[in-house]
């Protein structure tokens, strides 16, 4: 009988580790694991509107953010297990609370999988893949017809903060690509009448403490690719978690005088759909509880 290895090369970390065996770079195996399956308010307005986004937040990560917020999960590998039958009933679960999407949260390392369950899903609100944008172009063409929104997180725009930070080299060639694929699939956002996005990409950047000048260089290749009706959304919610807090600058949040200084620049470049955080989204109380809800109703 001829035994199939399963050998990954998923993401550009190409670690061609035989997951069905043992963990890959990201942390997981071949089986889903998911931390936390519930609605959540503290997306961008056309992604939570008022019921909530349907985030469904996967374990494991094919980047190491030392100041990842959700490093418990994502490093951790906090999680548990599922069957494709058992995400399609957690979907289920989430659109009957009356969710405006279902919002899949650092769902790289799955997309093979991943694709065969929407294939059979069929899902009745749109999908969104919200990404750290750390994504090999190919693998996300497994996703086409399938993903009706990405939500992609361009963290870098220098090679410096992208190995010191995250331990990867050549981030922003490869998350570029990415995102001009998710761009080719889908489009720029698109809202209905509600406000409530339907189809399109929506780029985000979190600005770093001491790091501004990669969200300038970041959305300045943005509006030189994509136009100034891009949607981009510039986040303030940075706290320092993990190694982080040892790790100047990014051992404190990002001042009000570094964000203005973004900002001003942004506008200045004439982008037309840009959302902004308030000083109070720097806090813990946003980061989700991660202890199995709608997970563990099996």
């Amino acid at each position: 009988m001829q035994v199939i290895i399963l050998i990954c090369n998923i993401c550009p970390r190409n670690c061609r580790a035989e997951r069905n065996i043992s963990p890959g770079f990201c942390g997981v195996g071949e089986s889903f694991r998911v931390a936390r399956a519930a609605p959540h308010f503290w997306e961008e307005p056309p992604i939570s509107g008022v019921n909530g986004s349907g985030t469904v937040f996967f374990s494991g990560c094919n980047l190491r953010c030392v100041f990842c917020q959700n490093h418990n999960i994502s490093s951790g590998c906090f999680g548990k297990d599922v069957t494709p039958a058992q995400l399609m009933k957690i979907f289920d679960n989430l659109v009957s609370k009356g969710v405006h999407n279902l919002n899949l949260v650092t769902p790289s390392h799955f997309v093979p999988m991943l694709s065969k369950v929407l294939k059979e899903y069929h899902s009745p609100i749109p999908v969104v893949y919200n990404t750290s944008s750390y994504e090999k172009a190919e693998t996300l063409r497994m996703l086409e017809g399938l993903v009706d929104i990405y939500l992609p997180d361009i963290k870098y725009f220098d090679d410096s903060p992208a190995v010191k930070y995250s331990s990867a080299p050549g981030y922003f060639k490869i998350a570029f690509e990415a995102v001009k694929e998710m761009y080719r699939q889908v489009g720029n956002l698109c809202v209905n009448g509600e406000g409530i996005a339907e189809r399109g990409v929506l780029i985000r950047h979190m600005v770093l403490p001491g790091n501004i000048s990669q969200a300038v260089s970041i959305f300045s290749r943005v509006l030189d690719e994509f136009g100034s009706d891009a949607y981009i959304s510039i986040m303030r919610q940075y706290i320092p978690c993990g190694a982080a807090v040892k790790m100047p600058p990014i051992d404190r949040p990002l001042s009000s005088r570094e964000y203005k200084i973004v900002t001003d620049k942004i506008f200045s470049l004439g982008f037309n759909n840009v959302f902004l955080q308030s000083k109070a989204s720097s806090s813990e109380i946003f980061i989700p509880d991660f202890d199995l809800e709608g997970v563990d109703i099996f």
